[in-house]
């Protein structure tokens, strides 16, 4: 295996670029030379110097470490930044909006499920020797926790938990208007008539029609002016859509809403526009199925989401300040 080698720049050396360096002291070619620097093989002084543009000077030791570990592309690194927490029983990542938490088709590709793999991939495991059991999932759209059970005893635990309403869960989401806090409940069914879900008529409720229990605990945060309102939402139970069924039946759809803005802007309003859905899983917390510690995890909503919030802010601002206006200097 080759061994790290060490150089002190003379005199003679001195300003060269580093890749000039190396190609004369190590007798290589200008592309070995480059690689060498953007793999991080070479360091100036104890500190990692991946530019071989850079200069050198006088008295810096260059070293070169053939057997340093290759960077790994962003792309593997950012995987790697998402799994919040990993042992021999289960997994929680942090899901960015955009990719599914499973496959849904048979060739869906870009899951979370496929994000951890490429994480394990670049930690120089085996993706394909380590199951993953789904044990709830999120939105396509909403961003944050999701846990999977990595055996068999712990996926059944962990489902007992959900089915039993023992995990807790908090979500982070930003609704049009002025909302109020107030727990919403009600018995979603798939297919409300219109191909949409949605919940049942009280009436049929009770004439025993069926449908399915939801209750949201939603707790006001922060009054967006009357534009919009950042609410913390908790679940008890975790039927599909449910938060954004109950708020868009509410009358203040999710900003980012796609699917169930229908009513609302039937009604004659305007959906705020926004690149994503504003809806964000921001805690987890459950007992481990098999150590029984309580674990609980928190995740900061991502940049997209704070930036979106900044932008309706500033929304706010302008409007109350076009009706103060009005208000001292009314049109004669």
């Amino acid at each position: 295996m080759p061994t790290m080698s060490s150089f002190v720049v003379s005199a003679a050396d001195d300003d060269k670029t580093l890749a000039a360096f190396l190609r004369q002291q190590l007798d290589v070619s200008w592309t070995s030379a480059r690689t060498m620097c953007e793999r991080h093989k070479v360091s100036i002084d104890g500190h990692l110097a991946a530019d071989p543009a850079r200069r050198v000077r006088v008295g810096q030791q260059i070293s070169i470490d053939p057997n340093a570990k290759r960077p790994l592309a962003p792309a593997i690194q950012k995987a790697q930044e998402r799994i919040i927490f990993e042992d021999s029983q289960l997994l929680v990542v942090n899901k960015p909006a955009g990719i599914s938490s499973v496959p849904y088709e048979r060739d869906e590709k870009s899951t979370a499920m496929d994000l951890i793999r490429d994480a394990w991939r670049a930690q120089g495991r085996k993706a394909t020797d380590q199951p993953l059991y789904v044990v709830h999932r999120i939105d396509k759209d909403t961003s944050g926790l999701l846990m999977f059970a990595k055996t068999r005893p712990a996926e059944r635990e962990l489902q007992q938990l959900f089915r039993h309403h023992d995990i807790r869960r908090r979500y982070l989401c930003v609704a049009h208007g002025y909302c109020i806090s107030r727990t919403i409940e009600s018995y979603l069914i798939k297919d409300r008539g219109d191909g949409l879900r949605g919940s049942l008529a009280q009436w049929k409720v009770d004439l025993g029609h069926g449908g399915r229990l939801a209750l949201t605990h939603l707790e006001v945060t922060e009054h967006i002016g009357t534009v919009a309102t950042v609410c913390s939402v908790q679940i008890e139970t975790g039927k599909t859509h449910q938060i954004r069924i109950h708020l868009a039946e509410a009358g203040h759809p999710i900003v980012g809403e796609r699917v169930y803005i229908r009513d609302f802007t039937r009604r004659g309003q305007t959906a705020l526009p926004c690149s994503r859905l504003l809806l964000h899983a921001e805690t987890l917390g459950f007992v481990h199925p098999i150590t029984g510690e309580d674990l609980m995890f928190q995740q900061d909503p991502p940049l997209d989401f704070t930036e979106s919030i900044n932008r309706l802010r500033s929304q706010a601002r302008k409007e109350q300040a076009a009706v103060q206006a009005q208000t001292h200097h009314p049109a004669r």
